[in-house]
């Protein structure tokens, strides 16, 4: 049973809606669903990981890269996505700098199968330090779906502090649209936790440039 009201939900997200259209961005602003946990001890309690596909996608302006074989990078390029092919990463020469700059430069990266394999050789542990280790693509899915599932998807994972917080939405969506992305979030992530709401100390709701609602 969740705990999270309805009525305040809804009231959360109207106020964050409201307060971004008085005071309109140059950009669309993400909507990021912050918490804080209780009655937990990183360093004995096992850490948790876990990630969820939202109904609707939270960041359409996620940057993907491919590290693709050439009918990949093919693919990715007709898609408008960065592409890189295994001599491009060859070039980067386990170069720690270059590496770091790569993961910083997008969200998520792909990568086929025959390359998948050669990112340790060619990159070293640069991508995994970084929490951006490439997803495997196989050529019977279709890369525009598994593009658009990686931009709905939300991952909770507990590092060292007790707090986290992970992108639910953007204010170019609707009420319901949010709705349903933050109380699916909310839902998951308390179905990781152990003694599961009796671990939730806070949840708010915060959009990019506005301030903090507090949910529970």
């Amino acid at each position: 049973m969740s705990k999270l009201s309805a009525e305040t939900l809804r009231d959360c997200v109207q106020t964050i809606l409201t307060l971004s259209k008085e005071k309109e961005r140059k950009f669309t602003e993400t909507i990021e669903l912050q918490v804080g946990l209780k009655n937990y001890d990183p360093q004995k309690d096992k850490r948790f990981s876990g990630s969820v596909t939202l109904p609707n996608v939270p960041r359409p302006k996620m940057k993907v890269c491919m590290l693709g074989d050439a009918k990949h990078c093919e693919e990715a390029s007709a898609l408008g996505i960065a592409v890189m092919d295994v001599e491009s990463l060859k070039k980067l020469n386990k170069n720690k700098k270059l590496v770091k700059k790569l993961a910083k430069k997008h969200n998520v990266f792909l990568a086929s199968e025959s390359v998948i394999k050669q990112i340790p050789r060619l990159l070293g542990p640069g991508l995994n330090k970084a929490g951006k280790f490439p997803t495997l693509v196989v050529h019977g899915e279709s890369l525009a779906q598994k593009i658009e599932d990686m931009k709905s998807t939300v991952k909770f994972q507990l590092k060292k502090v007790l707090c986290m917080g992970v992108a639910v939405g953007n204010v170019a969506m609707s009420e319901r649209e949010l709705f349903v992305n933050i109380q699916m979030a909310v839902n998951f992530l308390v179905s990781l936790l152990k003694k599961n709401w009796q671990n939730v100390r806070t949840l708010y709701l915060k959009s990019s440039m506005g301030p903090a609602q507090r949910l529970y």
